[in-house]
């Protein structure tokens, strides 16, 4: 386990991280996706559907990320209510995040791929909707054994919408295939 130095005026402290991430890359990826200027022009450059449709990072850490999109003009179907477009977005968007991160920058590269999405829509979607995916060590975990024995991967992830007075919107299951890449 690592450690770091913070100071604070006058006395410095000795922070240890509760877990250190697998992916050494993943304290530069963590802070493009929360640095809301840097993952705008992330999204932009990389997901401009999902720039265009509003998704926004609400949280993100090793374990979990949630994804917020609000129902706009722009991402509403004619029965006034959320795309089911936009809500597999932001889904997959909140689990593929945390793929994302532990594949970011790796050496050696790892390749992921969405395989399979099942969804169950719930109820109607108006107004914010939070998606959200816990399945972060899960994703450590699968890309640490794709590394180990450079066989492929497969990992299913959930990532649940509710809306903001706590209620299933929307319900995602997303297969996941990493594959590190040989030389």
């Amino acid at each position: 386990m690592g450690k770091s130095f913070l100071k604070c005026s006058e006395k410095t402290y000795i922070y240890f991280p509760k877990h250190e991430a697998m992916n050494p890359n993943f304290g530069a990826f963590k802070r493009i996706i929360t640095t809301p200027v840097l993952f705008k022009f992330f999204i932009f450059k990389n997901l401009s559907a999902a720039f265009w449709s509003g998704l926004n990072i609400h949280h993100f850490d090793e374990e979990s990320c949630v994804v917020r999109v609000k129902l706009s003009w722009f991402n509403q179907n004619p029965f006034r209510s959320m795309y089911f477009a936009v809500e597999a977005m932001a889904a997959e968007m909140s689990s593929g995040m945390l793929a994302y991160a532990q594949v970011h920058n790796r050496k050696p590269a790892v390749s992921m791929l969405v395989e399979k999405v099942e969804a169950t829509f719930v109820k109607k979607a108006t107004g914010t909707i939070f998606f959200t995916c816990a399945d972060g060590k899960a994703m450590e975990a699968a890309v640490d054994e794709t590394v180990k024995t450079g066989e492929g991967i497969k990992l299913t992830s959930k990532a649940i919408g509710k809306n903001l007075e706590g209620v299933i919107v929307a319900e995602f299951t997303f297969t996941w295939s990493f594959k590190a890449k040989t030389i």
